[in-house]
């Protein structure tokens, strides 16, 4: 393992932090420079920024999986986001990385997202088909570069390069070293809004992220798996022997069962919820140490240049993981109910998209005034920004006001 080094970034830092770890005396700064905090390491002025931004607080009322008048309990985007960031700093804390960074990257990580969830997704990327397409992902990095404007020197919320490079990879190089795309990008082509912001600030698109970037992408696996368990046992998308059927999550409940025989279904859904979190955890963190007791990193670029994942899940919990999924895709991402209401979602992002390009006047004044003058591509892109950010009901609330029906999405 190699060796650990003391970080003196700031006051609020008393831990050994691991030399591959990012260190924010290392840090390559911010597209605009600011005074250091007195009493903040840049990661944590990160993590501040992300949490007092606009976007964060929209989370709240934005679709995770269930919408939101399903109920009270349903996780949002912007639980998904605090599970995401818990589950990251634990991660982070235990590998001796710099466990702000690996949080400030899981809060930011879903700011993109438009209403809607993934049903959002689909139909503004199929309307942005002639303008560069649209992703969630590409979409988060415009988000805290761009669309954020509160502060009086600069655009967006100036995040550090190491943070920026997280939302932009944190799931693995995004092109090959000649710039072609790869991974998810390989089919359907680059993020405009990732090569655009690329072309401003080189976030070296075609190596691997920091080992904190790839904790927080590895911390949203296991907390979306596990909470869409939670949810959709509470909206009766599957029952309990069903779900015991997947091996995985069939060998937590034997063990429950075993132990608790008589335990109600609420205890025992949450019992199952805790442990498939433990376990995963658990396997995330060994399979972590051993890559990196073989690669031998001295510094986060050793991390970056790797041919390989740093963190990542064994291949038996990758497996067990994909049956998982496999599982939640079936009973409840894809059940009759989910499907019905996200095709009504859909229908509601295109009609605003639609309405919006061919009458941009219907829009608030501020985003009327950044399309006027524009040509096609650019009012596009500034209609799939206004839409992508507005929460749920906002959404129901303008589609309502524009026109006759507008679907009841239940």
């Amino acid at each position: 393992m190699a060796k650990r080094t003391q970080d003196r970034s700031g006051p609020a830092r008393r831990t050994q932090l691991a030399s591959f770890a990012c260190h924010t005396t290392k840090s390559r700064g911010r597209l605009h420079r600011e005074e250091p905090s007195p009493t903040r390491s840049d990661y944590q002025r990160d993590r501040d920024r992300i949490v007092h931004s606009t976007a964060f607080r929209r989370l709240n009322h934005k679709t995770q999986v269930f919408i939101y008048h399903e109920g009270d309990h349903y996780r949002s985007r912007l639980t998904h986001s605090l599970e995401v960031a818990q589950i990251a700093r634990a991660i982070a804390r235990t590998l001796a990385l710099d466990e702000d960074l690996a949080e400030a990257i899981a809060l930011a990580h879903d700011l993109g997202h438009p209403p809607f969830g993934h049903a959002g997704e689909r139909a503004l990327d199929a309307m942005m088909s002639d303008y560069g397409g649209f992703d969630h992902n590409g979409q988060s990095l415009r988000v805290v570069t761009a669309l954020e404007r509160k502060y009086a020197a600069f655009d967006g919320l100036n995040l550090t390069w190491e943070c920026l490079e997280g939302l932009a990879k944190h799931n693995g190089p995004v092109t090959n070293a000649e710039g072609e795309p790869v991974g998810v990008y390989a089919e359907t082509g680059l993020p405009r809004a990732l090569g655009n912001y690329n072309s401003v600030q080189d976030l070296e698109l075609s190596s691997y992220p920091s080992a904190e970037a790839q904790v927080a992408a590895l911390a949203d696996d296991i907390a979306y798996n596990n909470h869409d368990i939670d949810d959709g046992f509470r909206a009766g998308a599957y029952a309990l022997e069903d779900l015991a059927k997947v091996p995985l999550a069939g060998e937590v409940i034997q063990e429950i069962r075993g132990t608790y025989p008589d335990l109600e279904k609420p205890r025992l859904i949450y019992e199952i919820n805790r442990r498939l979190i433990t376990r995963m955890v658990n396997d995330a963190v060994g399979e972590a140490r051993e890559r990196l007791a073989l690669l031998k990193p001295g510094s986060v670029e050793d991390i970056r240049n790797a041919d390989t994942a740093a963190v990542s899940f064994s291949p038996a919990m990758n497996a067990g993981c994909d049956e998982l999924r496999s599982f939640l895709l079936s009973w409840v991402y894809r059940s009759d109910r989910i499907t019905r209401i996200m095709q009504d979602a859909e229908q509601v992002v295109a009609d605003l998209f639609s309405r919006y390009m061919s009458q941009p006047d219907a829009m608030p004044e501020h985003w009327y005034a950044r399309v006027q003058g524009g040509d096609e591509s650019t009012r596009a892109t500034s209609i799939a920004d206004f839409i992508a950010g507005m929460t749920d009901r906002y959404a129901v609330r303008e589609h309502r006001r524009l026109f006759d029906r507008t679907p009841d999405l239940r």
